[in-house]
């Protein structure tokens, strides 16, 4: 049988075997008193002063034996000489002895009304008593039976609930099956009495198709005489859904809670509507979440932090950041955040939205509330400040943040950082980044160096480029190409084509390969400057260093020739040139050609 009767009946009879105590020591006086033990005395000498009594002389022996070990012991051994050692005390000659009983029902006094630790002189209870009561010798389990349920006084007896094994298992087998419209009249024809422990134990067995629980559950709402729907039923009705992720029950879940919320009240909790909105997010109804979330107030039940945090994912997951951050904005409000882990998944939700000034608002709130955010959270957030140069600054402050270990190993975030600065053309606060990292950490490598040189080319500052250049040596770092490459392309802009082409020297010294880009720079230098020889030159000896000129070299060069020195000759030449390497020229740079030289010949002919 199930446990929680057997809970049941042992409580009834504790309760109301304690009753009939009480009425007894109300109107009996005992006929014995027992002095109190002496300090002086053992142990052993003051507990034989007190009466020993007898199992032979009527006592109602069921009072013991009903009471369960498992339920009314400090232990929850079911051994009987377990039991008896620490509930009663039996001895070993029959005798028995109450000690400081650990039934249910009886107070810390005794039994029988003693109390133990009292100066003064103790009452005591002889077998004789038990005449006065009504339990005798002979007819003890008789009169116990009046004693333990009190029907002689007129007690009300509790009624005790008892599932009827059969029509669960009738019940379940039902629900199990697929069956159509007929599930509510087969129902109707078990007679079924719909206790919440029956109804619980229906929803929480496994296996059980969702629509037909929903469909038991809405079948049991029109018994209203006898179904109560309870926070305990719905919990379980809303656990069993979720166990399977069905929309279609997802929904009708949905429909049927917001019955109840409108028409029972303080059945409905945050843990319940919770489950519900997870179990959307899951099935990707951030709508649906949404309006699971505003019908709280509805409902008169407050939000916890769960529960922002499940909308504010189920948005998320539906690219709703626009939803998302008024859920977020919410529970900043409140003053609530979840744990670390969570409000990192937030801030990089918020973050995936294009909303990293947001998502910067949390992460604040977070380090008010003196919650740590998750490392990669953090540099995510980073990066994204740094995408637009209004929050450049907003990630440069993020960076006071790291100190120890976890700055010795930020280059990610601050490399990020710097490249903003210098995008933003604020190359001086990258600068004074960059000291930073070489005095505190993190160690700053190339990338890091070639975006502030980077950035005082482009400015115009060459001497200062030249400088961190050096910097960059002096700390055993070998400028790559690209460093080469940068500060070039600032001296051809500028028209310094001399000081361009000593770095180029310097370059092919130290790298036995250089690129494309290397080149197209001194070539478009010397174009603009209309020194074709040299930029010919150039694309030349571009094949000697590993370098093949593409076509997008060959077209601008060609434009040139023909635009400014209109010389259709060499651009011609170029143009053979291109098809023996197999590239070919668009249409429009080859009919430019034919123009210079129709133009030319045109004139030659008005000339003679």
């Amino acid at each position: 049988m199930w446990r929680s009767v057997v809970v049941a009946r042992a409580a009834v009879s504790s309760r109301q075997g304690g009753a009939v105590w009480r009425r007894f020591y109300a109107t009996h006086k005992p006929k014995h008193k027992v002095p109190a033990p002496s300090s002086s005395k053992t142990q052993t000498q003051t507990e034989s002063e007190f009466p020993v009594f007898s199992t032979n002389w009527g006592f109602p022996k069921r009072l013991f034996i009903c009471q369960n070990p498992r339920f009314y012991s400090r232990t929850s051994s079911t051994n009987p000489t377990d039991f008896e050692e620490s509930s009663v005390g039996f001895v070993n000659n029959g005798d028995t002895q109450l000690e400081n009983s650990e039934i249910h029902g009886v107070s810390e006094q005794g039994l029988f009304g003693i109390d133990e630790n009292r100066d003064t002189q103790s009452d005591s209870f002889v077998p004789g008593d038990w005449d006065e009561i009504g339990v005798s010798d002979q007819s003890g389990d008789a009169q116990f039976d009046i004693f333990a349920t009190g029907e002689e006084n007129g007690d009300e007896q509790e009624e005790v609930y008892e599932i009827n094994v059969e029509q669960l298992e009738n019940v379940l087998s039902l629900l199990q099956s697929s069956v159509d419209g007929s599930l509510e009249s087969a129902l109707d024809d078990m007679g079924l009495t719909l206790h919440e422990e029956f109804v619980v134990k229906v929803l929480e067995t496994p296996h059980v198709l969702g629509e037909n629980l929903i469909m038991f559950f809405k079948w049991g709402l029109k018994k209203k005489s006898e179904f109560k729907v309870t926070t305990c039923v719905v919990d379980s009705l809303v656990r069993a859904i979720c166990r399977e992720l069905k929309k279609k029950d997802a929904y009708a879940l949905w429909d049927l809670i917001k019955d109840i919320g409108e028409k029972e009240n303080g059945v409905l909790n945050a843990e319940i509507l919770n489950q519900l909105i997870a179990l959307l997010s899951k099935l990707g109804k951030g709508k649906a979440s949404l309006e699971v979330f505003n019908k709280f107030g509805d409902f008169g039940i407050v939000p916890n932090v769960d529960t922002y945090y499940f909308t504010i994912e189920a948005l998320s997951r539906r690219s709703m950041f626009d939803w998302a951050w008024s859920v977020c904005e919410k529970m900043l409000d409140e003053g609530s955040l979840p744990e670390n882990e969570k409000v990192g998944k937030i801030i990089s939700w918020l973050c995936k939205g294009r909303k990293a000034k947001d998502a910067h608002s949390v992460y604040l709130f977070a380090k008010e509330k003196n919650q740590i955010t998750p490392r990669s959270s953090v540099n995510f957030l980073i990066s994204s400040l740094c995408r637009e140069d209004e929050t450049v600054k907003l990630a440069l402050e993020m960076l006071d943040d790291f100190s120890g270990e976890a700055q010795k190993y930020a280059i990610k975030p601050f490399s990020t950082v710097i490249h903003g600065l210098c995008r933003m053309k604020d190359v001086d606060g990258a600068k004074q980044l960059l000291s930073k990292m070489i005095t505190e950490g993190p160690p700053p490598g190339n990338a890091v160096f070639n975006s502030v040189i980077s950035g005082y080319s482009k400015a115009g500052d060459l001497g200062e480029a030249i400088q961190i250049k050096k910097l960059m040596e002096s700390r055993g770092l070998k400028p790559d190409v690209y460093t080469y490459t940068v500060i070039m392309s600032g001296y051809a802009n500028g028209g310094q084509m001399e000081e361009a082409c000593k770095l180029l020297s310097e370059a092919k010294k130290k790298h036995s390969k250089l690129t494309p880009v290397t080149y197209h720079t001194l070539i478009r230098g010397y174009s603009k400057l209309e020194e074709f020889d040299k930029a010919l030159k150039l694309l030349a000896e571009m094949k000697d260093f590993g370098v093949q000129p593409n076509v997008d070299e060959y077209n601008k060069l060609i434009q040139s020739l023909c635009l400014k020195a209109l010389d259709w000759e060499a651009a011609e030449k170029l143009l053979e040139e291109m098809k023996e390497k197999g590239l070919h020229l668009n249409g429009i740079t080859k009919g430019l050609i034919r123009a210079v030289k129709e133009m030319e010949e045109e004139e030659l002919v008005l000339g003679s």
